[in-house]
């Protein structure tokens, strides 16, 4: 799997590592079709979703 980054697209994330896709949801993004999320960042949606971007790294990246 690809290692994810902060400054991903939620777009780009899905597209390099679709498997990431259900732990995303777990940990409260379940925006993952919406439009506005394709070209957001992964900063910018923990940001709006009031998580901290670096515990989802964690949970994504393992």
């Amino acid at each position: 799997m690809a290692t994810i980054t902060k400054d991903m697209t939620i777009g780009e994330i899905l597209q390099v590592a679709p498997e990431v896709a259900p732990k995303l949801l777990e940990v409260g993004m379940h925006c993952l079709g919406c439009p506005s999320a394709q070209g957001e960042t992964l900063e910018q949606a923990a940001m709006v979703h009031g998580f901290a971007v670096e515990d989802v790294l964690k949970q994504i990246n393992g």
